[in-house]
């Protein structure tokens, strides 16, 4: 610029800056060009600034002229920017959302194989393997009578067992099953002897939840009522089914107390290093017998149960009961 200004020379820089600035702001492609344009416009060291800076030269009673012009200037150009940008931006997003339409009228083009959970898939494999022993399915309902859950099972009102298989009870006199034993009665009820049966099923106890224990889980029990059985069939039935699910592991028969078998026992598994109970089982007691009207003197049979959850994480090494019902995809897809 020349060490002379006049009050045209500034107006006329104003006026090419002014469509200089329109044309270019106009053109500007993206956000990241629209700000270099300000700052080359608007900018301490901007092309309006020079102007500014050369309108010291100006008269006094001119200087005010060019200085409003300019501000006249300015706000044109930033009103310019802001719309450029938005239109930009509106431009940006609509071909974002043209790249990423999704035709939800399309067919999918797979769908993940789903497969059992691993509750399931335990429950068939134990039920199988009874299955090949000569017992075969029988359920029953999960909403049970007083009396085929604990009565016809010789455990009467205010017997002590009782408070170990404390359940949810409903109106009346019904209540959520504690066991499948039930299902064992319901079945002598209607067919007599001999009867090998298995019976799988859920079931419901007043228990705290915590890493073992829920108070929803599953039961598969067997019973088997003939002439002649006594504790070596119990015990070969029991032996034979271990062995097939497990493998040759060391199993033991510790004795215990049912209400609805006599005589009774745990059955211990060494697994890993230490024993580990997973059944319990007995000699059908005669009062059951009776109760069902039959002859203890000609029949005799045998019991056995088993929650399905402990064979489940014996079998797959899980660590806590919870982890089976929170249908965690991360869990699941293990197996």
């Amino acid at each position: 610029m020349s060490a002379t200004v006049t009050l045209q020379q500034l107006t006329d820089q104003l006026e090419a800056l002014e469509a200089e600035a329109a044309e270019a702001i106009s053109a500007a492609a993206d956000a990241e060009a629209l700000e270099q344009l300000r700052v080359g416009l608007l900018g301490k060291k901007g092309r309006l600034s020079g102007v500014l800076g050369a309108m010291g030269k100006l008269p006094g009673n001119e200087r005010p002229l060019v200085g409003q012009r300019a501000n006249v200037l300015k706000t044109q150009v930033q009103s310019l920017l802001g719309e450029r940008l938005l239109a930009v931006k509106q431009a940006a997003m609509e071909a974002r959302i043209a790249a990423e339409t999704l035709d939800v009228t399309a067919p999918p083009l797979g769908v993940p194989m789903g497969h059992r959970h691993p509750l399931i898939s335990t429950t068939e494999e134990i039920v199988d393997l009874f299955c090949g022993l000569g017992y075969q399915v029988e359920e029953g309902p999960e909403v049970e009578t007083d009396h085929h859950n604990f009565t016809a099972l010789n455990i009467p009102p205010d017997h002590p067992a009782r408070d170990m298989q404390d359940t949810f009870y409903l109106k009346d006199n019904l209540l959520l099953r504690t066991h499948t034993s039930p299902v064992q009665i319901r079945h002598l009820e209607t067919n007599p002897p001999p009867v090998r049966i298995v019976a799988p099923g859920r079931v419901y106890r007043r228990d705290a939840v915590d890493a073992t224990h829920s108070p929803v889980f599953h039961q598969v029990e067997v019973l088997a009522i003939d002439e002649g059985l006594d504790f070596s069939h119990l015990r070969g039935t029991v032996m034979a089914f271990l062995k097939a699910f497990f493998g040759d592991l060391p199993v033991r028969f510790r004795a215990s107390y049912f209400p609805f078998t006599e005589p009774s026992a745990e059955v211990d598994v060494q697994w890993r290093g230490r024993w580990l109970e997973v059944m319990g089982c007995g000699m059908v007691d005669p009062a059951v017998l009776e109760g069902l009207g039959l002859d203890p003197e000609r029949w005799s049979g045998f019991a056995a149960g088993l929650g399905v959850e402990r064979f489940c994480m014996v079998r797959h090494g899980i660590d806590d009961i919870r982890r089976l019902y929170t249908s965690d995809l991360r869990f699941l897809e293990q197996f």
